[in-house]
């Protein structure tokens, strides 16, 4: 039985896994969907009531009846590299790929697509958030100068997100939180949906990566500027050298609740962040269906590859 992953030649945190994986005899066959139809092949046959066929990139072929578990990290979009009728090529391509994967019987996926991309929604993430109990930031996404004035008079000091994440452009940009000027007249937000979100005056961010039934808790704690407030709005886009992690229990009213966020998403794998306020309050900030874990491993010493490939290897 073979694992699949479904990732990108460039995401080394995948090799963390696949090394676990190779230790434990576990036989693995790493692909990036944008290589296929070229670089990477696919047949399958459904005859005679039974689905059958292969994949093969490179000199490796592996029969579809032998995927035990799929594992979607980082994957580029199949077809994207075509050069005739790009935008036909790659909608065929995507269904014949996918398809053909969710058609195969007893397979397990971390995480499954389409659990995966409703999950890359934000409102639909904080709706289910605060379904599951925890607490979550007031928040607005609007185009409307008026409304987001009126959020802002209400729920202020804000911040602001992208909703979406990074841009498609090449290369990629991406919006760090930022904090919202007190006299901002908001007339840009006419231009893009803005996400505006109430700041929480957070002491400590938390990164909680849950494998299967597994919970792994990470936590960084923030000094106070001269004004008392957090100087850290965004962990992800400071020196990584100045962020320090350890390891910490989950609080025993927390894990209940994201047991239900899981079920209720679908998730078998889920990078939670976090921001900690006064009298230790978690605010629920997003769930990143494929967020990186390598550096919460490094950080810590937290056996988060280990249980991955424990997962994948259990299918």
């Amino acid at each position: 039985m073979t694992v699949l992953v479904l990732t990108s030649a460039e995401d080394v945190t995948a090799d963390m896994v696949i090394d676990r994986l190779a230790a434990m005899n576990v036989p693995v066959l790493r692909i990036d969907p944008a290589g296929f139809p070229h670089q990477v092949t696919l047949t399958a046959a459904y005859t005679s009531g039974a689905l059958t066929g292969s994949i093969t990139a490179g000199r490796r072929t592996v029969d579809l009846r032998e995927i035990r578990s799929i594992w979607v990290r980082r994957p580029g979009t199949p077809g994207s590299g075509a050069q005739i009728q790009p935008r036909w090529v790659a909608a065929e391509s995507d269904h014949a790929w996918y398809g053909t994967l969710r058609a195969l019987p007893g397979v397990r996926w971390m995480n499954p697509p389409d659990a995966a991309a409703a999950c890359r929604y934000k409102m639909r993430q904080l709706v289910l958030a605060q379904a599951a109990g925890l607490r979550v930031p007031a928040t607005v996404f609007t185009t409307v100068p008026a409304d987001a004035k009126r959020f802002a008079d209400d729920h202020g000091p804000l911040v602001c997100k992208s909703v979406s994440g990074r841009s498609p452009d090449d290369p990629p940009l991406a919006l760090p939180t930022t904090a919202v000027p007190g006299d901002a007249d908001f007339a840009s937000v006419t231009e893009a949906p803005t996400c505006l979100q109430t700041r929480i005056d957070k002491h400590a961010d938390v990164r909680l990566t849950v494998v299967g039934s597994e919970t792994f808790c990470a936590r960084t704690d923030h000094e106070p500027t001269d004004g008392g407030e957090c100087r850290e709005l965004d962990w992800r886009y400071t020196d990584p050298q100045s962020v320090r992690w350890r390891a910490v229990r989950v609080p025993s009213h927390i894990q209940p609740k994201i047991d239900a966020f899981m079920k209720t998403a679908g998730l078998a794998y889920g990078a939670f962040d976090f921001a900690v306020a006064a009298e230790d309050t978690w605010y629920f900030l997003e769930c990143n269906a494929s967020g990186q874990f390598g550096f919460i491993e490094l950080g810590t010493g937290l056996p988060v590859s280990q249980t991955i490939a424990d997962w994948l290897a259990a299918g």
